[in-house]
């Protein structure tokens, strides 16, 4: 492949590993569950983000840098469908 082609892979090499896991409390060894990163998309920013599973931190303050995120892996999954 080209290097065009892996600009997706680039950038989640630069954000660095378990920088996500680590702000939303969420253990390195374990998935963030899709059902948080939709409730982060679906809040407004400055709100606070009610995680609906029991894993990670049970509410979390939507930054644009976190919702940027959770849109990326969120379409990231989407992708690999």
């Amino acid at each position: 492949m080209t290097k065009k082609n892996l600009w997706v892979q680039q950038a989640f090499k630069r954000a660095g590993k378990g920088v996500f896991h680590k702000q939303l409390g969420v253990s390195t060894t374990e998935k963030i569950p899709l059902t948080f990163l939709q409730a982060i998309v679906d809040t407004p920013l400055g709100m606070m983000a009610h995680n609906p599973t029991s894993v990670g931190d049970k509410m979390i303050k939507v930054t644009p840098l976190i919702k940027k995120r959770a849109v990326a892996l969120l379409n990231a999954d989407r992708a690999n469908k």
